[in-house]
């Protein structure tokens, strides 16, 4: 045996690993997806994936798209999605683009997977989320061809109209995601509402007015775009819709 000279220090060989800082997110974000792991889907909702998820069950912002269709075909967004009528017809009759749905409220997020699950949709999905959220954290620039707004809530009382979806900020949020080209829908029954829209879309130049799309007879009970306006037709009522395309100007800065 071989005895060390004297003096001799022994060394270790300390080999380092590689390790991979998980993605930064926002504090709004965190405290989103720690309340909605407090939403686990019992055993009978668990068959709702992947056409129903929340945030905790996505990785970290942002969302790849492909990865989360599993196909790399246009994206468009409904904020508001209620019962999913709009996202159910449009997945049929669009097959070859993807749709994703956030509503707020669970239980209708859920009743509207379900539509998508019976289907077995591959190119429609909803998410329980907060649908400012998703667009400020989760929505890669220039990455939908589409983004639809149907009956977004009036909040009737003037002194709840700062709570109301349509403002600057949010617009600067839709032409952040939107790619050049890419198309605002925007339906209400509220008359004040979208007046409110036209002008506030109107002063900027990063979206131009298209014709506002025109109304059709239905061909049955399930052909309108959203069980809210087949309520309101049938009350009678006049549906405002308008429709907006992204230019290629710089996004106006929300004031």
């Amino acid at each position: 045996m071989t005895l060390p000279k004297p003096g001799f220090i022994p060394t270790a060989r300390i080999i380092v690993e590689d390790t991979v800082e998980p993605p930064a997110i926002s504090a709004d974000v965190a405290r989103s997806i720690s309340r909605h792991r407090m939403f686990q889907p019992t055993d009978s909702e668990a068959a709702l994936r992947p056409w129903f998820q929340t945030l905790a069950d996505l990785p970290a912002p942002p969302i790849d798209w492909q990865q989360f269709f599993g196909n790399a075909h246009p994206v468009e967004l409904e904020v508001g999605s209620g019962r999913g009528l709009f996202l159910m017809n449009a997945g049929l009759t669009q097959p070859e683009r993807n749709f994703v749905g956030i509503e707020c409220d669970f239980k209708e997020g859920k009743r509207a997977a379900e539509r998508l699950r019976k289907r077995k949709m591959p190119n429609a999905r909803m998410l329980g989320a907060d649908g400012k959220l998703v667009l400020a954290e989760y929505v890669v620039p220039g990455s939908l061809a589409g983004v639809h707004i149907y009956f977004p809530d009036p909040w009737w009382k003037r002194r709840h109209h700062r709570r109301r979806l349509f403002t600057n900020a949010f617009l600067d949020q839709v032409a952040r995601v939107l790619e050049p080209g890419g198309l605002l829908h925007a339906w209400t029954d509220v008359a004040e509402y979208f007046e409110m829209m036209v002008k506030l879309l109107g002063t900027r130049t990063d979206f131009e007015r298209l014709p506002d799309p025109p109304e059709k007879a239905p061909t049955s009970d399930l052909d309108y775009r959203t069980s809210f306006e087949r309520k309101k037709r049938r009350a009678g009522l006049k549906i405002n819709r308008g429709l907006w395309r992204r230019t290629g100007e710089s996004i106006v800065s929300a004031t």
